[in-house]
């Protein structure tokens, strides 16, 4: 058994092997199908690339990449881990492989790829690894630094504490355990959400992997083998949510060009050698961008260069790079070596031992088994530093910047049988700067301790309470507000008997959120902040970091409550904004304006997004950013419940579906459920599962103009070609190097499609589809030689009819030009027998050595050299082309076939 797979009422995939390897393959190839489009788009965003399909949009984004070196590191990290862990090396490999067997039938089932003009490419095994890194690199919140750098230069040091609302506007994630002595059944339970941005498909796949060794079931990353974050083995499940530790830092260099290169000026006073070269971001629609990429002993130059950064530079002018330095590329190693220890585990010590092997992101562990144990500790790799690496930029020519080992990871009980993380301070404390406020978990901790004992089916309802204490400051200063217009009374009325909770149906909540963002906005506009309105020179995808509207309006909480807040009047802000709202005279509800937003790679907005209960500070924290919008981008990207009594009993959700194809039934079907609050079953019973034999063949509903099983090779059909369904295919092989003769190097997806429709209104010409055993292996074109140009270069006799074709590049199964005799075979038959033709005649390129061999071994005979004229039609252009014409007549292609 290779692999099975089955799947649940809601589409969930489990998967069943008889090894890890073939699970993995396995587990690749289920993601490839129901999830292609976002692998692509992961694979080529963690390269770089994206902007090629996606266009400008993403363009900061691939030049950010490209400058980090995030493939290149993903690279590293994968050569290290063969050579230090090469079983799981080789289980990483296994994955890639499923991908790859995949992809292509995942692909024709997303119309994004037809939208965007992207053909399905080919996965290599570093680029789980890169998928990783592209995911997390942000994660951390290292342009919180340049923020903090420029909040200090124009307001001074004491800025960094004042809007620091103990925690960017990046964390919202929740976990709790419950110990055995607080459960009914005597074991432990684990819930929580991972708070992230909602993407369409999740960012979190649920699915299931067993085999002999294992059987586990958790959320998996798209591109990623294994469960990394959230999983249950039968005895054991774990959790995580963000450590909101600080390991990345930001290096202010100092570069110059010499003669040779580029040098760096390092903290011993010297100038040294930094690594220099370029590369070219593709963006379509638009000419390509070459971008220089340096390195020094730090780290990647992500901003600037020996030519400095505008705006940004030292007390003596000298001009300023900004190199990054992080864990993974100082390493070469993100901590893939724990992932299948994790799947293996049984007990916490097992999971324990594991994460003693993670490396990126930092994360705050719970775990528990069914014999009783927990585990509550962070994971990751934290480097020993000066204090001001965490706070802002250092400068890379001064001593005492310097990495000096790792900070032993922080452990942590349980207080009365409860552990709760909300990003919190708690047992990272030591390793961060910012945190969330404690608003979250005290209100987890409070409702999980207004009763003793909880069961699985309890749990949800703390995912979804709404309670915000962080409005008191505001509420505080409204009701201070005194000989207000009657509008104005009336609403500060309302908002005091308000309950403060953030429910989609309440009024009291919309009104609370306009006019929190028009304090926000009148406090934006105050001229003691004019300087933190302009935008740095940074690369514009870190951009959001610095905007001052969103950072007033996460630390709003901090900023009305402060003593003195750089001489504005706050009391006359929040008249102000209370009148301005007041005179608009609100009525509607939190979710008429509180809506989902997710992000799609391609800018489309196809559905209507519900409402949605919750705000930053709620345990249901749906992030919005006040003073700029309502809609929620934010928000969890999974809920769960791990019971380990009775794994059976657990629960999961997704904010959309298990499927990534739009208009798939289980595409969003899970998005109800989860606007509610509400949980799935976790199905563990193979017997009420259904199992889908095999992927289907997205060939098989296509009539063939010819079949024909051939030994030792397999079954062929030749499909009348789709121009637009089959594009994508032929785009891939034709764009190939390899394919340069083709004459379509260099063509888009649309052109492709263009092309063979306009072919398919010819007459004379016309394209198939090659398919072996439901893979396309071949194009084969037909066209009569009186009506091509062709014609005009040699004698046409009657019956002749002209063929040319494309082989597919090397498949899995190895190079394809074993089995071109075969397949060479089968077109024959089709062309001379099934049309009932009396010769044909090809012209491969002169220079083409391989095709004219392929032809002269198939029996065909060589013809003159000829100079085939250029031929310029409104949908096609065909170049000179000097041919090698051959002829193969059907008594010498089929002996024994009778004459018609």
């Amino acid at each position: 058994m290779a692999g099975e797979i089955y799947r649940d009422a809601w589409g969930i995939p489990h998967l069943r092997a008889t090894s890890a390897h073939e699970l993995a393959r396995a587990q690749g190839r289920v993601t490839a199908h129901d999830r292609a489009w976002q692998l692509e788009v992961e694979r080529h965003r963690a390269q770089g690339t994206s902007a090629s399909f996606l266009g400008p949009d993403a363009l900061s984004w691939d030049v950010l990449v490209c400058r980090a070196r995030l493939d290149d590191t993903a690279r590293h990290c994968f050569a290290a881990l063969e050579r230090r862990d090469p079983e799981t090396a080789d289980w990483v490999w296994a994955y890639v492989d499923g991908v790859n067997e995949g992809l292509a039938e995942g692909a024709r089932r997303a119309p994004e790829f037809a939208k965007s003009g992207l053909a399905p490419g080919r996965w290599e095994p570093w680029n789980p690894l890169g998928v990783w890194l592209g995911t997390h690199i942000l994660f951390a919140g290292f342009p919180a630094k340049l923020w903090r750098e420029s909040a200090i230069r124009h307001l001074g040091p004491e800025a960094v504490g004042l809007f620091a609302t103990d925690g960017p506007g990046t964390s919202g994630s929740n976990g709790w355990l419950v110990g055995g002595e607080r459960t009914v059944t005597g074991r432990a339970l684990l819930a929580g959400d991972p708070h992230r941005f909602i993407e369409e498909p999740g960012v979190y796949q649920q699915i299931r992997l067993a085999c002999p060794e294992f059987d586990v079931v958790g959320l998996a990353v798209p591109g990623v083998p294994g469960i990394a974050h959230f999983g249950h083995t039968g005895t054991v499940a774990w959790a995580i949510t963000n450590a909101m530790a600080d390991y990345q830092d930001l290096y202010r260099e100092r570069l110059r060009r010499t003669g040779a290169g580029v040098e760096a000026l390092g903290p011993d006073g010297t100038w040294h050698r930094a690594t220099r070269h370029t590369e070219t971001v593709r963006v379509v629609g638009e000419p390509p961008v070459e971008i220089e990429v340096i390195e020094t002993e730090r780290g990647p130059v992500i901003a600037g260069g020996p030519e400095g950064l505008e705006g940004t530079t030292t007390t003596d002018d000298d001009p300023l790079a900004l190199a990054l330095r992080h864990p993974p590329r100082v390493t070469e190693e993100l901590g893939f070596s724990a992932l299948l220890p994790l799947l293996r585990a049984r007990t916490v010590a097992d999971v324990d031992r594991a994460l003693d092997n993670w490396v990126e992101p930092v994360n705050v562990v719970q775990a528990a088994d069914t014999g009783g144990g927990v585990l509550h500790r962070v994971a990751g790799r934290v480097p020993v530093r000066a204090e001001a690496n965490g706070t802002r930029l250092v400068a890379a020519w001064e001593p005492g910047h310097e990495w000096r080992g790792w900070h032993e990871m922080p452990r942590a009980g349980l207080t009365d049988g409860i552990a709760v993380m909300a990003n919190q301070r708690g047992p990272s404390a030591p390793l961060g700067v910012e945190f969330a406020p404690p608003h979250r978990a005290d209100r987890i901790r409070a409702l999980l301790d207004a009763r003793r004992t909880w069961s699985a089916a309890d749990l949800p309802a703390i995912h979804t309470d709404t309670h915000l204490a962080s409005a008191g400051p505001l509420l505080d200063h409204v009701a201070a507000l005194d000989d207000l217009t009657p509008g104005a009374a009336r609403l500060r009325d309302r908002l005091l008997a308000w309950d403060r909770h953030m429910d989609a149906d309440s009024t009291g909540a919309a009104a609370y959120a306009a006019v929190r963002s028009a304090v926000v906005r009148h406090l934006a506009a105050h001229p003691a902040f004019a300087q933190l309105t302009r935008p740095p020179a940074y690369p514009e995808v870190l951009l959001p970091w610095l905007a001052l509207v969103p950072r007033i309006g996460f630390a709003l909480e901090h900023l009305l409550r402060v003593e003195e807040l750089y001489g504005i009047d706050r009391p006359a802000a929040v008249r102000a904004a209370v009148e301005e709202v007041a005179a608009e005279e609100p009525t509607g509800t939190w979710a008429d304006t509180h809506r989902l937003a997710p992000w799609r790679a391609l800018h489309e907005k196809p559905y209507a997004e519900p409402g949605l209960s919750g705000d930053h500070d709620c345990v249901l924290c749906t992030s919005s950013v006040p003073g700029l919008t309502d809609l929620a981008a934010r928000g969890p990207a999974a809920r769960y419940v791990w019971d380990l009594a009775r794994r059976e009993d657990s629960r999961w959700v997704v904010p959309f579906g298990a499927d990534g194809v739009p208009g798939a039934p289980h595409h969003r079907d899970q998005l109800p459920l989860w606007t509610r609050g509400d949980l799935v079953p976790v199905g563990t019973d193979w017997d009420l599962l259904t199992k889908e034999t095999a992927m289907p063949d997205p060939y098989a509903a296509r009539e063939a103009v010819h079949e024909q099983l051939i030994d030792g090779f397999g079954a062929v059909r030749i499909l009348p070609l789709d121009p637009q369904a089959d594009a994508g295919v032929i785009h891939a092989w034709a764009v190939e190097e390899r394919a340069v003769f083709w004459g379509m190097n260099g063509i888009t997806r649309e052109q492709v499609a263009e092309i063979y429709a306009h072919m398919a209104d010819l007459a004379t010409h016309h394209a198939y589809l090659v398919v072996k055993d439901g893979t396309p292996v071949a194009l084969l074109q037909t066209y009569e030689p009186e009506a091509d140009r062709v014609g005009e270069c040699y004698e046409v006799r009657p019956g002749d009819i002209g063929v040319h074709l494309l082989l597919a590049p090397a498949g899995p199964d190895g190079a394809l030009s074993g089995w071109s005799t075969a397949l060479l075979s089968a077109c024959a038959s089709y062309v001379l027998l099934g049309l009932d033709r009396r010769r044909v005649v090809v012209d491969p390129d002169v220079r083409n050595d391989k095709a004219v061999a392929r032809f002269l071994k198939q029996g065909f005979v060589p013809g003159p050299v000829v100079v085939l004229p250029e031929v310029d039609l409104p949908d096609v252009y065909l170049p000179e082309k000097r041919a090698q014409l051959a002829f193969l007549t059907r008594e010498a292609a089929f002996p024994s076939s009778p004459a018609r």
